[in-house]
């Protein structure tokens, strides 16, 4: 799943939606440059990471705050030099924050009014679904927690989109009155057009404003994309910028892995996402940690197997890996091909764990016992994690 700042807006713009005017700068010279280009009365500018609560984060340089308003141009060159090439850390980034590489310098307009507008996918109603509220430029959790009855929902239907009505009745909803009704529902079914259009799974505005010359605009977006539609959506998915990814769970996606680092030290090598959380559920119950989340898929190749064992092991964190295959689609076989081949090559120092159940079971276990490697064999996943976790602690 992808989100991003900048390119949101980019993207907003592109399908018809009110958004700023603005340009992206890479250095100092250049959001100077862009500043004197937009000829606004005020100037925002923003670092952009893939983080909220940036404008209450700080700089390693020292600045405070992520986010600017500027009358002169000038100001925004000697901003951006603090900004640009140094770490920002805001409550969603790591303690050490994350390098701010770009920055967007947008006119800035006056908010006569927020409010919150997101587009999602919802398991519970097997689609998308509208929800708003009137209270927008906050945390729509602090607002659910201290006010659910202003949070408004409209379940989509996917075949008819976004009717007249329900736009109308969520602009309403959202506190638009008079001709400004008519506009937020346009843009509310703009929105809907982009999210369809670029495969999302979430289009959030935040803050969805207007001005008080009578315009609504979405100031700040932001959109994530299914992953599974990247082969139609290559020229969005060419817009991520990876440098801010994990370099891990980079490499994993290379071999179509799904890997998501923790912080224990049992490491889980499982296929399926729901039998990957529930093995990190089961480490957890018999008092150990879990140090990854790692998915194998369906159509696994020794390659694969091999690849995730060389990315598990490459965790200094790592002191026992726990394997749970649960083959339907997955041939065992070729799991235990894939294990020993790794154990061997890799010279694998810590304690494994192996729990294999489905097809080929019996042909795997066999490849396991005659390899002649040290590997504890399972009965269950319940089995499973108490070994591991004792491995451990010997």
């Amino acid at each position: 799943t992808l989100c991003w700042k900048y390119q949101s807006k980019k993207l907003m713009q592109d399908s018809g939606v009110a958004v700023q005017r603005f340009y992206v700068a890479h250095t100092a010279s250049e959001a100077l440059e862009a500043a004197k280009r937009l000829k606004a009365k005020e100037i925002v500018l923003k670092a952009q990471i893939l983080a909220g609560g940036r404008g209450k984060g700080v700089f390693d340089s020292g600045l405070k705050g992520g986010v600017h308003l500027i009358k002169d141009p000038a100001v925004v060159g000697e901003l951006a030099k603090k900004m640009l090439g140094f770490n920002l850390t805001t409550k969603q980034t790591p303690k050490e924050g994350v390098k701010v590489k770009t920055v967007m310098v947008a006119e800035a307009l006056d908010i006569s009014r927020e409010t919150y507008f997101a587009i999602l996918m919802d398991r519970a109603c097997n689609g998308p679904v509208m929800v708003g509220s009137p209270q927008g430029g906050m945390d729509i959790e602090e607002v659910a927690a201290s006010n659910p009855e202003l949070i408004f929902k409209e379940v989509i239907d996917i075949f008819k989109g976004v009717q007249d009505d329900q736009a109308l009745r969520m602009a309403a909803n959202l506190g638009f009155k008079g001709p400004l009704q008519r506009q937020a529902a346009d843009q509310i079914k703009r929105l809907y057009d982009l999210f369809l259009k670029v495969d999302a799974t979430q289009v959030e505005v935040n803050p969805f404003g207007e001005t008080p010359e009578g315009q609504v605009v979405c100031f700040d977006a932001k959109i994530n994309f299914d992953d599974n539609a990247e082969f139609r959506q290559k020229s969005v998915f060419a817009m991520d910028d990876m440098s801010e990814s994990d370099p891990t769970e980079m490499e994993a996606a290379k071999w179509d892995l799904k890997y998501i680092g923790m912080d224990g030290n049992i490491a889980c090598f499982v296929n399926g996402a729901g039998l990957a959380m529930a093995t990190c559920d089961i480490i957890d119950l018999h008092g150990g940690k879990p140090a990854n989340f790692l998915d194998l898929g369906g159509g696994v190749k020794e390659r694969q197997v091999y690849e995730a064992f060389k990315l598990l092991t490459a965790d200094p964190k790592v002191e026992a890996i726990l394997v749970n295959i649960f083959g339907g689609i997955v041939n065992c076989a070729i799991i235990a091909n894939g294990i020993t081949k790794a154990c061997r090559e890799l010279e694998l120092k810590v304690p494994l764990v192996v729990r294999l159940e489905g097809t080929n079971v019996h042909e795997a276990k066999r490849i396991l016992t005659e390899s002649g490697l040290p590997i504890t064999a399972a009965e269950d996943l319940d089995d499973a994690a108490k070994k591991a976790v004792a491995a451990i602690r010997k």
